[in-house]
């Protein structure tokens, strides 16, 4: 008996995941790109049907552990939450199939500023030695902005285990869901003026870019240069962001 599949089923059965697609990026010019700016823009890991459906778990306060009020704090203006266990299953894949990858920028970081590198192969594993040093709460974080929000140069750090990397995907599309809202990056080089870096997420797409500091050229060989990240003014509509940090918090 012959078998007939559906064009539909065996495009479905093939369509990658957004984990595989990050396996499939060019790693080699990623990496290059870090190196020389302390961030990276990745191709498209998400389409639209899977941004909007990360982007609407914001409609269900039961998944998150805190949700913060950004005005509240003056850290700016808006609203993001951190999520708990269990971390939802695509936001959990996303983390753990970019860890590998980010692993040898963090690894050859610590080698040129000669400091330690106490992350394992595995993020599971990296997770454990957090929770063993009392940073048990999951960081994974979905922000949201409206017109007039904002968010102020800042670090994610939330003990002393520190992750170099981390990533945000655009979960919203620049120019029609909303205006403004680039993503800022300040770095500041060593006895000289910082530098600014402006990147518009498009929809789909994350940024690889520096959690604390980076090692730059120095005359003495390497030195670290600290980076804070933020948000430019929402000028219109709705802007959501998942944030991918691969350190627990305490």
């Amino acid at each position: 008996m012959t078998t007939t599949r559906t064009t539909a089923h065996t495009a479905s059965a093939a369509a990658p995941t957004p984990a595989s697609l990050v396996g499939r990026a060019d790693w080699a010019a990623l990496t290059d790109e870090v190196n020389a700016y302390g961030c990276a823009l990745t191709p498209r890991l998400l389409d639209r049907d899977q941004c909007r459906e990360i982007a609407r778990l914001y409609e269900e306060p039961q998944r998150f552990r805190s949700t913060i009020d950004m005005a509240r704090y003056r850290f700016g203006s808006g609203q993001y939450r951190y999520f708990d266990h269990p971390i939802p299953e695509p936001v959990a894949a996303l983390r753990a199939a970019f860890y590998p990858y980010l692993l040898p920028i963090a690894r050859d970081w610590a080698a040129k500023l000669r400091r330690p590198a106490p992350w394992p192969d595995t993020l599971d594993a990296w997770l454990e030695q957090c929770h063993e040093a009392g940073q048990t709460r999951p960081t994974p974080i979905l922000l949201r902005y409206g017109a007039g929000d904002w968010n102020a140069l800042h670090r994610d750090l939330y003990g002393d285990l520190v992750f170099p990397l981390q990533v945000v995907i655009g979960l919203d599309e620049p120019g029609a869901d909303h205006t403004g809202g680039e993503f800022l990056l300040v770095e500041q080089r060593p006895r000289a003026q910082s530098r600014g870096t402006a990147t518009l997420l498009p929809q789909g797409h994350g940024l690889i870019f520096t959690t604390r500091d980076r090692p730059v050229p120095s005359a003495r060989g390497w030195s670290a240069a600290p980076v804070r990240h933020g948000v430019s003014v929402v000028r219109s509509g709705s802007r959501h962001t998942l944030g991918l940090v691969f350190h627990d918090a305490a």
